[in-house]
């Protein structure tokens, strides 16, 4: 076992849950709540935040019964343990932010069925050690949460134009003073953007971003191995 998480890449795991594989902006899994749940920032947060526990929990108890779990029947008790872990987080929602409960609906339930969870669940908590598959879930979760928020800011702010509007959903009656008015108050508020199609929209904006962003890495480290390729060593030999 010690071994086995020796070998580990952990830095490798953060770059692959955060950018490289990114569960919405590469992968396009979790499309649904992303989509539904992100007209506002504490949206976003709360499916987030919700989704990341559930990676990191499921994980690890996929990790820890790998070796109990025979082949045949390892996906319907993956299942089982998903939702196990889902159904906790509601009961956790439901006593201490119910209001965010009530907004995120059904879209809380729906992640056991988030092929996301399951997907790392297969792929990686399955085969690793349980604090490796316990970072992987949660860092992909955390990258599946910044992609939420960041979508939920910009309908947000384009939509009604505020942030961190609501935010006492999460964060008790305390965080009412959070919302910010980036636009003067006579702002008359861009529809397109709270509804569906500007889910998509946005959503599009992001990921073509991001492609851009990484053609241009690429791009520069093309540049950085040609000359280096090109470099000769010269040899002195005198006779």
């Amino acid at each position: 076992m010690s071994s086995e998480a020796s070998a580990v890449n952990y830095r490798q795991i953060v770059s692959d849950g955060l950018w490289s594989k990114n569960a919405i902006t590469v992968q396009l899994l979790g499309l649904c709540p992303a989509l539904a749940v992100s007209g506002s920032v504490v949206n976003g947060l709360g499916m987030g935040l919700a989704t990341a526990v559930v990676l990191a929990l499921s994980n690890a108890a996929v990790s820890l019964a790998r070796s109990q779990v025979p082949d045949e029947i390892r996906l319907p008790i993956f299942v089982m343990i998903i939702a196990s872990a889902t159904t906790c987080i509601e009961f956790v929602m439901q006593a201490y932010a119910f209001e965010m409960y009530q907004v995120l609906g059904i879209f809380i339930a729906l992640i056991t069925t988030n092929c996301n969870v399951l997907g790392r669940a297969e792929a990686f908590a399955a085969k690793n050690p349980v604090l490796p598959s316990m970072i992987d879930g949660f860092v992909m979760g955390l990258g599946f949460l910044l992609v939420l928020v960041l979508l939920g800011a910009m309908r947000e702010l384009l939509g009604n134009g505020t942030l961190f509007a609501n935010m006492d959903l999460l964060f008790g009656a305390g965080a009412k003073d959070w919302v910010v008015h980036p636009f003067s108050a006579d702002y008359p508020g861009f529809l397109f953007a709270v509804l569906p199609p500007g889910a998509f929209f946005f959503l599009g904006l992001i990921i073509a971003g991001k492609n851009v962003i990484d053609q241009k890495i690429k791009a520069r480290e093309k540049a950085r191995a040609v000359p280096a390729a090109k470099t000769s060593r010269r040899v002195r030999t005198t006779g």
